[in-house]
């Protein structure tokens, strides 16, 4: 959140030419009103969408095992896994709902707690954001005077590769959720609102989210009429707006400031989610970019490859004095630097010096 305030307030300094205070004032002032504005534009047709789907949802569910069990009917085998007509579907999500609302209690002072964590972690964003040298500075003090300018740099580079994934990820939720419940608002899909606003959210879980909320809608249009043609063009439907994201606007907006492997996406999603839980989900991304910037800047740049950690601040080259052919010493026209390398020095002679004794 702090770099996102940060990210808005320098934009505001660098385009709008305002001073720093009243440019986070603004920052900070427009997140608020536009949270605002979409929490009374989308939450109303939202819920109302979210509570018919609930509804609908057992019978969903039962179209969903009779469909499973049509299937299990043509391949016996399957009956090892599968007994038809035991609505096993419908009785997890009966089981499940029912100990959900047994903890209710608990569950209400979770949810306080957690609204009160939420709470004190945007008080401290905000003034982190508004005074961050201040913290900055702190953290690189904590380490010896020989390494403070490398850190400078390995901070700087973690706030630029965290800002433009979070820039990057807050575009690309909001195009997956307008190109996704306008497609399915086309292809006739009912509650498209509701899974457009879920597209975008679970887009911060990386390949999860999106096989997730690719599926879903597919799922539910499967058990009516021309339910199979219409499931597949739902899939397609997902897997081209996620393909426009990923190669058009992903690209443009990273501008190549954070580039993360596929592999190790995934590996980091599901190791930190494990670890976690939900929070990890959400953290995974993030502290992955955080770990490429300080393997590739501290343990390739500065110990495989031997560029050592005392950073040089000067480009200029040292150049060593030595001896002249004829006596004296050989000076450079250049003063002396702290950069060692093989050059040819442009010499000046200085003709030795006689001492005559009686």
């Amino acid at each position: 959140l702090s770099l996102y305030l940060g990210a808005v307030r320098d934009f505001l300094v660098a385009r709008g030419r305002v001073n720093e205070r009243l440019a986070f004032f603004l920052a900070v002032v427009g997140t608020l009103v536009s949270i605002a504005g979409l929490i009374a534009l989308l939450v109303p047709p939202v819920l109302d969408q979210t509570r018919q789907l609930i509804v609908v949802l057992p019978a969903t569910i039962a179209n969903w095992e009779a469909g499973i069990d049509k299937f299990v009917g043509r391949f016996p085998a399957m009956r090892e896994f599968w007994q038809p007509g035991q609505h096993q579907v419908l009785k997890a999500v009966y089981d499940q709902v029912s100990s959900t609302a047994g903890d209710v209690v608990p569950k209400v002072f979770g949810l306080v707690h957690v609204f009160i964590e939420i709470f004190a972690v945007m008080v401290m964003s905000i003034y982190l954001a508004l005074q961050p040298g201040i913290y900055r500075e702190w953290m690189i003090a904590l380490f010896p005077p020989i390494h403070r300018d490398l850190v400078r740099d390995v901070f700087r580079d973690i706030a630029d590769a965290l800002r433009s994934y979070i820039v990057a990820q807050l575009l690309a939720m909001t195009v997956l959720a307008a190109f996704t419940a306008v497609g399915l608002w086309l292809l006739n899909v009912p509650y498209w609102l509701t899974f457009g606003i879920f597209t975008g959210a679970v887009a911060i879980v990386p390949f999860f989210g999106t096989l997730l909320s690719t599926l879903l809608p597919a799922l539910f249009v499967l058990g009516g009429p021309g339910g199979g043609t219409r499931a597949l063009l739902v899939v397609l439907l997902g897997v081209v707006v996620h393909l426009f994201e990923g190669n058009v606007v992903a690209p443009l907006v990273m501008s190549h400031k954070i580039e993360l492997p596929p592999v190790l996406t995934i590996m980091a999603v599901l190791v930190i989610g494990k670890l976690l839980g939900p929070l990890g989900l959400v953290i995974a991304v993030p502290t992955l970019a955080t770990l490429m910037v300080i393997v590739r800047r501290i343990l390739i740049n500065r110990i495989y490859e031997g560029k050592g950690f005392r950073k040089s601040t000067r480009d200029r080259m040292f150049v060593l004095r030595v001896p002249a052919p004829d006596g004296g010493v050989l000076l450079p026209r250049v003063p002396p630097l702290d950069v060692l390398v093989h050059r040819q020095p442009v010499l000046v002679p200085i003709p030795p010096v006689v001492v005559q004794t009686a």
